[in-house]
């Protein structure tokens, strides 16, 4: 029996997605991937494999799942999802960690909190044929993951292992930092001129509002209006992920990883690479900010993120007993400064 992880119910809206499919948006193909490339990165690691496999992108609420393959091992990673095996007696594992599961066994992915989205990777991942050197997922076209779709009930999602690997469990000890208050660092342009100055400080001063007309494609902002100078329609030019065009309406569109290739509004300011999974993680409703740094700033950010991921997963560990004390960590921490003496 080939080895397989079927669907009992899909969630809201759950694709296969890995780091995206690059080299193709000259012939009208998004990059699409993942929303939150630092949490897709951590679930692959806690599961012993690469950072860009494919794994299962699950965004607002989780999907019910069942083991069809001897042993596997699945990882979670962002916003405080957790893994609850069902059953008779149902059992939540936790969060930012793995776990073997065998034939047979029943899970579900929930308590997502303050992220959109979150990542379930598997040992090994999927037995799935990349599209265009992709298995990511771009349902507008139909393309790549498991039948160029989101999950629906009764799917059977191929795995590439039989059998999990004999290792200890991995843990994340401190969950990513999310971001959710801090403000979207932005580089101006490319089309800044065709505002006013008022509008740029509009930008980079107000508070907007995610809309509930957010998807994988891009978030409609709400707020006050982006003044355009000398009007809003220019020659249709390339698109780049974390750009920020505004129609004739004044109100700005943030495009993500499902954008389209070209469009004809100007962009008034880029999301530089470091705040792309901070956005990624935003919910309708949530408030964002915004803040103008300079190219080389963005580039030194950039280094900075890199550098703060390779120091989480040099980090991962064996999960904390459940219910009891890690004794070599408390041995390891310095709780007080000094020595309590009982004088009786």
């Amino acid at each position: 029996m080939s080895a397989a992880l079927r669907v009992v119910t899909p969630g809201l809206h759950t694709t296969v997605q890995d780091r995206g499919r690059f080299g193709f948006q000259a012939f009208g193909v998004p990059v699409s991937g993942a929303l939150d490339s630092e949490s897709l990165e951590i679930a692959n690691r806690l599961a012993g494999n690469s950072g860009d496999l494919a794994a299962l992108e699950i965004l607002h609420l989780g999907p019910t799942l069942e083991v069809a393959a001897d042993s596997l091992r699945v990882a979670v990673a962002g916003g405080s999802a957790e893994i609850e095996l069902l059953g008779d007696r149902p059992t939540t594992l936790g969060s930012w960690r793995s776990a073997l599961l065998r034939r047979g066994e029943a899970f579900r992915v929930h308590r997502l909190g303050a992220s959109v989205c979150c990542y379930l990777a598997v040992e090994g991942g999927f037995a799935l044929k990349p599209v265009l050197g992709s298995a990511s997922t771009y349902v507008r076209g139909g393309l790549g993951g498991f039948g160029g779709r989101a999950l629906a009930a009764g799917d059977v999602l191929p795995l590439a292992r039989e059998i999990a690997a004999e290792r200890t469990e991995l843990s994340l000890p401190a969950p990513l930092e999310l971001g959710g208050e801090r403000p979207i660092r932005i580089v101006l342009g490319p089309q800044q001129d065709h505002f006013s100055e008022a509008a740029i400080r509009t930008l980079l001063t107000a508070e907007f509002t995610i809309s509930k007309n957010a998807d994988r494609m891009g978030l409609r902002l709400e707020g006050p209006r982006l003044e355009h100078r000398g009007g809003w329609d220019i020659v249709s030019d390339g698109i780049a992920t974390g750009a920020i065009q505004v129609p004739g309406s004044g109100q700005a569109i943030l495009l993500l990883a499902d954008h389209q290739t070209t469009g004809g509004y100007p962009k008034i300011a880029t999301v530089i690479s470091a705040d792309l999974p901070v956005v990624g993680r935003r919910r309708p409703g949530d408030r964002i900010r915004f803040a103008a740094v300079e190219v080389a700033q963005a580039e030194r950010v950039r280094r900075e993120a890199r550098a703060a991921l390779d120091a989480a997963i040099a980090s991962m560990a064996p999960p904390r007993p459940a219910g009891g004390i890690d004794l070599q960590r408390l041995a390891e921490a310095n709780l007080i400064s000094g020595v309590v003496f009982d004088r009786d």
